[in-house]
């Protein structure tokens, strides 16, 4: 039986798109608080702050483009049920650090796709809501 253990191909690959992720982020002017908050409720995998806005990142990679066997691009992965997961995170994430708890957050994906020379990156600002 196989599983996933630390340092697996699938976590090794995981960094590296999440790292490729965070300096797209930075770039854009963003600055990392916290990397990989696990609690019952899943992962967030990058928290951010755009000034004094809290933005919790969910960074999605898809192999071979946007759209690949019916599937939908990394964006489109994130469903109902994985948005309720991260608004819930979130919830203990700020209920953990007061300081930050009464910051105004959102929520944006940025997926992460192969292409010829360079990945390609689709970086969604606010792409939902918490409801």
């Amino acid at each position: 039986m196989t599983g996933l253990r630390d340092g697996s191909a699938t976590q090794v690959a995981g960094a590296h798109y999440e790292d490729v992720a965070l300096a797209h982020l930075q770039r854009a002017g963003l600055g990392l608080v916290e990397r990989n908050f696990s609690c019952r409720y899943g992962e967030i995998d990058l928290v951010m702050r755009e000034g004094e806005v809290v933005v919790f990142v969910e960074v999605r990679y898809r192999r071979g483009g946007a759209v690949r066997g019916g599937y939908g691009g990394g964006v489109d992965s994130v469903g109902a049920a994985k948005r309720a997961k991260l608004v819930r995170a979130a919830g203990v994430y700020l209920a953990q650090r007061p300081p930050l708890a009464n910051r105004t957050c959102r929520f944006d994906v940025l997926a992460i796709a192969d292409g010829a020379d360079a990945p390609q990156i689709d970086w969604r600002r606010n792409a939902f809501e918490a409801c």
